[in-house]
């Protein structure tokens, strides 16, 4: 079969490896589509802080089923589904509290292990997630709607707050949507117009902010607040930079969310968090349950996902995806890749 690998910075190749064979509790999927995550990306580029070389991209995707075993979660052979890429190591405090998603030993598919840009996988039966019926590039979205719904869930939004979203690359965006299916008057920042007017239009946001200055990103915060900061602020970049803009834009006791990875640390005044009392949250991955409840909000029509698809490319044409996404991020949201579709 045909497989995609990053070789090293801006080198992607198509190769052929062995077709997997299933073990016992796991299942033989074709992979449909795959969405280009911003740490795939990262990885092309050499700034993703968990990139390794070589390595198979690709944690965001759908699949259908080919074979697979007896089990009790109802899947069968032939269906579409998803699946949870983040392997959590079962042993550690974490996940002995049952947070699987912040495992210390996590490795998550394209990152710390090959992921799932080729043309089959396997993957144990406990990770792959019924459809239910949504197609193939909707179910290839829900993992990022995961990660973005599951940080804008850790600041508890209640209706009516103000939130600002900085970065509107896809996590951000969804996490804005997230943000506002909470029933929150929700803004975003970032330093591509093209990028703000799509989200904006797309998903009916409160409002943008061009980040093209500090002046300028400190007076809009001012403008829209009327002085009194933003009650969640929600960092979606990975950069020192657009983290103190976050902690900066926050209310008084108001709540912060670190989303975005990134390589550099940040040299800040961290009294202000004392001064502020900000209540500051990490988030990294997402839960089982995210996925269960993003599959059936997008099939119950609340959510559009496939709004954020701006680009799709064939496998063969995977180079092309890579080196158009590292040159053109500014005016690209998410690009995905068709591996095939549904026999």
């Amino acid at each position: 079969m045909k497989a995609i690998r990053i070789n090293q910075p801006g080198e992607v190749e198509i190769f052929e490896t062995e077709k997997p064979v299933p073990k016992k509790g796991e299942a033989l999927l074709k992979i449909l589509y795959g969405g280009i995550c911003g740490s795939d990306l990262g990885t092309y580029r050499g700034t993703f802080a968990y990139a390794s070389y070589p390595r198979i991209p690709g944690h965001e995707f759908s699949a259908q089923i080919m074979e697979i075993g007896e089990n009790d979660r109802g899947l069968k052979k032939g269906m579409i589904v998803t699946c949870n890429p983040y392997f959590n190591c079962g042993k550690c405090y974490s996940c002995e509290r049952g947070l699987l998603n912040c495992c210390e030993h996590n490795e998550t598919m394209g990152a710390q292990r090959d992921g799932a840009f080729m043309e089959y996988i396997t993957m144990p039966i406990e990770r792959i997630y019924d459809g239910k019926g949504l197609s193939p590039k909707q179910l290839a979205l829900i993992e990022p709607f995961c990660i973005s719904y599951h940080g804008a869930g850790r600041a508890h939004i209640k209706p009516g707050e103000k939130v600002l979203v900085v970065g509107a690359g896809t996590i951000g965006v969804l996490a804005a949507a997230s943000a506002k299916a909470a029933g929150a008057e929700v803004y975003i920042a970032d330093i591509a117009p093209e990028k703000l007017a799509y989200a904006q239009k797309s998903f009916n946001l409160a409002g943008t902010i061009l980040n093209d200055s500090p002046e300028h990103f400190k007076q809009a915060v001012q403008e829209i607040t009327a002085g009194k900061g933003f009650d969640v602020t929600i960092e979606a970049v990975g950069l020192p930079s657009t983290f103190l803009s976050c902690i900066d834009a926050a209310a008084y006791g108001g709540r912060f969310v670190q989303i975005g990875v990134g390589k550099k640390n940040a040299d800040f005044d961290f009294t202000l968090l004392q001064k502020k009392e900000l209540n500051v949250f990490g988030s990294r991955n997402a839960l089982k349950q995210d996925f269960l409840d993003l599959i059936d909000l997008v099939k119950a029509g609340k959510a559009d996902v496939e709004k954020v698809v701006t680009n799709v490319y064939e496998m063969a044409d995977a180079a092309k995806a890579f080196r158009d996404f590292s040159e053109n991020a500014s005016k690209m949201l998410k690009v995905v890749i068709h591996f095939a579709d549904p026999e």
